[in-house]
């Protein structure tokens, strides 16, 4: 397998015009009818809010009912929320230019945007988002192959691409068995971006099987009986300190250096932490002992929909599994920490975020959302088949991650709403209150 050489620039310096460039990495931006200037967008005068309720033990947490746009305006005000936000994950609208409606046949909200109106719909609350994250904060955004590419346009703008880390591809749905003239539609995508180079991240893993431990771990080591893998002790990329100096008159291979410096090589060996090949080649051993899991890629195979009629559902429209927002929020943010969806529809990810211990602000336009949400605070969830009595078999049980339950009342967030529309929220309340 061929590697790269490490460069600090491209080394053309012919630009796409056949012009000298003294900058060869060109920004690309994208341009569309409507797009405003950021300092437009921050200066939006969003209505008064007013709270409506709140938890005897109330913990920072909020709900708001209201145009997100406004509401992050105004939360662009409050230097307690500005820039502290540790993690946003966000399931915006998809450019399906659909209406979606609730398992009990009820409008959740629309899907009506499309081209430069979604674009320029999404880039104003980016614009904010921006305003909202932390330094050490990160920012998910899950979207499907129609606007995913366009977006991600738009965050190298705003975030800077040098803040991309992955574009994360999920499978969704079990396979389709129609199709018309294409491949099964089985996947959607999740960009992740960070506001800085230093962010907060706990790497996630997942359990080893029996199985794939003894693959991985083929060796058993005959002193200790430790089951172990070998790895190379080398790297791509030429050094010139410690690490590309020979070790145990041994050079690393061309156009590789040592990972360790040849004292440190030394004492793992000493350890006998280096295997020797009857060549005399040395390699590291890694113990499954010492494995904290399987590191999880950017291919994320385990957190489908809702795909039986025993998971537990609220039955809004696109709701995304608990397993899936436990992972981002464990993985990027601390108990204590404040994390934001300003398209909250269902709630699971303050659901989620108040099971692990994180303060929470949420924010919807829908008013089946925010009834969603609260009956889901007060009475949990429910089944997805209206008529079932006993569990499927095992194999076709969608498993939980470890951590996530979900079956306490949430009552500690206070429930605000913009001045214009809290009317609506009337009989919602008093129903709520009687739950």
């Amino acid at each position: 397998m061929a590697t790269g050489e490490e460069k600090n620039k491209w080394n053309s310096t012919i630009d796409q015009n056949g012009a000298q460039s003294d900058n060869p990495f060109f920004e690309v931006t994208i341009t569309y009818p409507g797009k405003k200037n950021t300092q437009t967008i921050l200066s939006h005068e969003p209505p008064p809010v007013q709270r409506l309720w709140h938890g005897a033990h109330a913990n920072h947490s909020k709900l708001f009912y209201g145009d997100n746009l406004d509401i992050l305006a105004h939360l662009a005000n409050d230097s307690a929320i500005k820039g502290q936000v540790r993690l946003i994950y966000i399931d915006p609208p998809f450019a399906t230019n659909k209406v979606f409606k609730s398992r009990a046949r009820k409008d959740a909200y629309q899907d009506l945007l499309e081209g430069a109106a979604y674009l320029e719909f999404m880039r104003e609350r980016l614009v904010f988002l921006y305003e909202m994250l932390a330094e050490d904060g990160s920012i998910y955004i899950h979207l499907d192959g129609n606007m995913a590419f366009h977006v991600k346009l738009l965050m190298d703008e705003l975030f800077g691409r040098s803040n991309f880390r992955n574009f994360i591809t999920r499978r969704k749905c079990n396979p389709k068995n129609y199709t018309r003239n294409q491949y099964g539609n089985i996947s959607d995508y999740i960009l992740f971006y960070t506001k800085s180079a230093n962010y907060v991240w706990n790497r996630p893993h997942q359990n080893w099987t029996d199985k794939r431990s003894v693959e991985e771990y083929s060796y058993i080591e005959k002193a200790t009986g430790r089951r172990y893998k070998k790895v190379p002790i080398h790297a791509p990329g030429e050094r010139n300190g410690a690490t590309g100096q020979p070790w145990r008159d041994k050079l690393p291979p061309p156009g590789k250096h040592w990972q360790y410096p040849p004292e440190t090589l030394e004492q793992m060996d000493a350890r006998g932490e280096i295997y020797w090949s009857p060549t005399g080649n040395p390699r590291r051993k890694i113990y499954l002992d010492e494995s904290k899991g399987i590191p999880i890629q950017d291919i994320w195979l385990d957190v489908k929909d809702a795909h039986n009629q025993n998971i537990k559902i609220t039955g809004y429209p696109t709701e995304k599994p608990a397993e899936l927002l436990q992972r981002i929020i464990e993985a990027s943010s601390n108990p204590g920490d404040l994390v934001l969806d300003c398209f909250a529809g269902s709630g699971t990810t303050l659901g989620v975020a108040s099971e692990l211990k994180r303060a929470w602000i949420g924010i919807d336009n829908s008013l089946e959302a925010i009834t969603t949400i609260l009956q889901r605070f007060s009475k949990g969830l429910e089944r997805m088949g209206d008529f079932v009595n006993t569990l499927p078999p095992k194999h076709l049980q969608q498993k939980a991650l470890p951590l996530f339950q979900e079956t306490d009342v949430i009552n500690d967030f206070e429930l605000w709403a913009s001045d214009n529309i809290k009317e609506n929220l009337a009989s919602v309340l008093a129903d709520w209150s009687q739950m």
